[in-house]
């Protein structure tokens, strides 16, 4: 179910930048699986979110370059949707609510010094994972420089 869903995040992320309609089945693929791939290193191997994050988006650059090659297609039109689904929105949103909390909570130290850790832990995790998201997806472009060059070439 969950890569369902992230292949249907994904195409829809697709959607916004119009690319042409025989990529969308490939967006799908790669936002389906590493959603997928992620979901299973956290739950079942018990790996943090950024490190999780890393394989999916490694794995995404890595299809997307092969998907590319089949389309001659960017792969950064391929593996940018599919990596949108993958954004923590928990994780900044809770780091929005504890900014807005800290800045409200001042003149109560107790209350202040909480939102300022839920403040930039959840920042960390944030930042960190969204990093991690673009440079695991682009490391594929600079290991095969001229097959990421080439692929729109006929």
């Amino acid at each position: 179910m969950d890569a369902l869903l992230a292949a249907v995040a994904g195409i829809g992320f697709g959607a916004i930048s119009f690319p042409p309609r025989r990529v969308f089945p490939y967006i799908a693929v790669l936002a389906a699986v590493g959603h997928a791939l992620r979901f299973s290193l956290m739950n079942y191997l018990h790996i943090d979110i950024a490190i999780a994050s890393f394989g999916a988006a490694l794995s995404i650059g890595t299809l997307s370059l092969w998907f590319g090659k089949i389309n001659y297609c960017p792969m950064t039109v391929l593996y940018i949707p599919a990596l949108l689904p993958m954004i923590p929105g928990m994780y900044a949103y809770k780091t929005v609510f504890a900014l807005i909390m800290f800045m409200q909570n001042l003149n109560e130290a107790v209350l202040a010094a909480e939102y300022l850790q839920a403040f930039l832990s959840n920042a960390i995790v944030t930042i960190s994972t969204v990093f991690v998201l673009a440079v695991g997806a682009t490391i594929p472009i600079f290991v095969f420089p001229k097959r990421a060059y080439s692929m729109t070439r006929r």
